[in-house]
């Protein structure tokens, strides 16, 4: 499995963590993972290497019916959902939400991170991006 993003995610144990940043000084994450803090009232620029927990609520999304670009190969295209996931640390990912009728996304449903190959390539190895999916009972 190689990453469409490398340092993205990482997989352990059967669970999905995205990988960020997260300031020295004040705290606050970054994702995808940044050379410096952008909070602005933050004096200690530091960042550590972090990851944020395994599962968020569906901020916003959006039904997505054009193909993504060739960066972002998909073999079986379709329509896809998009969401906004806010996690407890504060950040809010944008990424494809899986395994979910569209008309049984509510704001604020719980749903974790997993993994999904997008492509396969000339050689056999599966580009793999992450995604999310509801979790268990996905109530807010």
């Amino acid at each position: 499995m190689t990453p469409i993003v490398p340092g993205i995610f990482e997989t352990q144990d059967g669970s999905t963590r995205l990988l960020t940043s997260r300031c020295a000084g004040c705290g606050s994450h970054r994702f995808p993972r940044g050379s410096r803090c952008t909070n602005p009232d933050c004096l200690d620029k530091a960042l550590l290497d972090d990851r944020l927990s395994g599962s968020g609520v569906l901020y916003s999304y959006t039904l997505q019916c054009y193909q993504p670009p060739d960066l972002f190969p998909m073999e079986q295209w379709a329509p896809y959902i998009i969401g906004i996931v806010e996690f407890p640390q504060g950040v809010r990912v944008m990424g494809m939400v899986r395994s979910v009728d569209p008309s049984a996304l509510r704001i604020g449903m719980s749903l974790r991170t997993d993994v999904e190959t997008l492509a396969t390539t000339a050689s056999g190895d599966a580009l793999s991006t992450y995604v999310f999916v509801p979790s268990e009972g996905g109530a807010p």
